[in-house]
């Protein structure tokens, strides 16, 4: 399906890629050399810079840091807005030979406070605050095995979770999208990568900015995001690819005027984070007739990309995240042997070290070179990957197990419906029942929805309560559903239907 020559497996049996370089800093040395007068960065409404000065002032930052007192190993926590300064210190942090902990700018105070203290940053960078100066310095003699970042999971269930990303897992992961997008890096130089989800998210920094930093591509950073600058932008920079959430493409296509926004340029484009129906799908490839539609699956314990699904299948398998990444391997632990359902294992290069300061979780999560992700998956014949549900979030009817995915991806094919999340609604008799929360646009009709899933599902899965949004479905920013949020906050209209 994907590209996989130039891989070995090793002792453990765990594939990775031959010929990459020895770490991020490698990386950005050798596109500098190549592209050095090439744009590289782009802040909407800020700076522009080119490979040749992104690298100067990424290194006067790092010098900077090492006046201060950073040594090799030392975690830089990065509080900076999504911009060239976030850019600058991320690289920066790199070039010194620190471990840099991006983190959510979304979090509240205490939260902050708890993952500067569990990283035990001896750096911040904080907005308002300039970027520590110092003479050019880069650390040459970085290695694969090496920590390169903290990334810090959303913090769904209990405190947040430190991811130990390397600098074979960043590298892993860049190669994986190239060939799963099929990005020949020879001229990906040419590719100009529209970010419009935060930074501190492995989708944003992994996936599109490392990767166009691999080979020499130019970056465009949406600081906030606006769905008229997101259009406007596509045309006046001449984007040819970008990765968002399905609901940005519904919002995008909604607009009465898009029809006059030049999209000729995009190449590529990929979603994650949620179902998308297939007419959605077909309603993007019309809009977009010159790219290549993707879907994507990750996490920040892999990096970001796991499987994908590429263009000729985004539609018929719509209710899949695709094939597994060239040097990725997937299993199913103890799948049910009636419904094939198991919970998705993931080995590979990408997949990090480990959680910090975390042994428990590390060795209940990695067991024996495997990942343990919590999602609950099936796998096909021709090794599609299907989601159904996240463990804690099955909902149990009656003794019957109801998968809150394959509720979503049934709602999401339903005319009107641009956003739907299935919870569990508690009841006295059946322990649970199926609730829907749903964003609807002015075509939605609750009984054609009924029917529409009387037709695609069983009678014990159909959602008996029902919750109209006015408002995009609450997500962490990695695209997925707060689900918490959700049980708490609907109010609920129904039952909907008799038992």
């Amino acid at each position: 399906m994907f590209d996989s020559s130039g891989i070995e497996r090793d002792e453990r049996g765990i594939a990775h890629y031959t010929g990459l370089a020895d770490s991020l800093v490698a990386m950005l040395r050798e596109t500098v050399e190549r592209f050095g007068d090439r744009e590289a960065l782009v802040e909407l409404g800020g700076e522009r810079l080119t490979y040749r000065e992104l690298w100067r002032r990424a290194a006067r930052v790092a010098g900077g840091l090492r006046s201060a007192g950073i040594s090799r190993g030392d975690r830089v926590a990065n509080l900076l807005p999504a911009g060239v300064d976030w850019v600058l210190a991320f690289l920066g942090t790199q070039l010194a030979g620190a471990v840099a902990v991006p983190v959510n700018t979304r979090l509240a105070p205490p939260e902050v406070d708890y993952v500067l203290a569990d990283s035990g940053a001896a750096f911040t960078f904080r907005p308002g605050t300039a970027l520590p100066d110092g003479e050019p310095f880069a650390v040459d003699d970085l290695s694969r095995e090496e920590v390169s970042a903290i990334f810090y999971t959303s913090g769904t269930t209990g405190r947040p979770k430190g991811a130990m990303t390397t600098h074979e897992n960043f590298l892993s992961n860049v190669e994986n999208v190239c060939r799963v997008k099929g990005i020949d890096p020879e001229t990906g130089w040419q590719t100009r990568n529209l970010v419009s989800v935060p930074l501190f998210h492995v989708t944003g920094c992994n996936t599109q900015l490392l990767l166009q930093l691999s080979y020499g591509g130019a970056t465009v950073v949406m600081p906030k995001f606006d769905v008229r600058q997101f259009l406007r932008t596509i045309a006046q920079e001449r984007i040819s690819l970008f990765t968002t959430v399905p609901a940005i493409y519904a919002l995008a296509l909604k607009q009465p005027d898009f029809g006059e926004f030049d999209t000729s340029s995009v190449r590529h484009l990929s979603y994650g984070g949620a179902p998308m129906a297939p007419a959605l799908v077909e309603r993007i490839k019309a809009a977009f007739p010159q790219a290549r539609v993707g879907n994507s699956y990750g996490l920040t314990e892999t990096s970001s990309i796991t499987t994908f699904l590429p263009h000729e299948h985004s539609v018929e398998h719509a209710d899949s995240v695709g094939f597994p990444a060239p040097v990725i391997d997937v299993a199913l632990h103890e799948p049910d042997p009636n419904t094939g359902v198991g919970e998705l294992l993931v080995r590979g290069p990408n997949v990090v070290a480990g959680y910090w300061n975390k042994p428990e979780a590390t060795g209940s999560t990695f067991v024996d070179g495997w990942l343990h992700t919590g999602d609950l998956a099936r796998i096909a014949g021709n090794g599609l990957v299907h989601l159904v549900d996240r463990a804690k979030d099955v909902i149990n009817r009656g003794g019957e197990n109801v998968y809150s995915v394959e509720v979503e991806n049934a709602l999401a094919a339903v005319p009107g419906v641009v956003e739907a999340a299935v919870v569990g609604v508690p009841d006295d008799v059946m322990g649970e029942k199926v609730g829907a929360v749903i964003v609807a646009d002015e075509e939605f009709d609750t009984e054609q929805l009924l029917g529409h899933l009387a037709e695609q599902l069983a009678d014990f899965k159909i959602p008996q309560f029902l919750h109209l949004s006015d408002r995009p479905l609450p997500r962490n920013p990695g695209g997925k559903l707060l689900k918490r949020d959700l049980r708490n906050t609907s109010t609920w209209r129904g039952p909907l239907w008799g038992r």
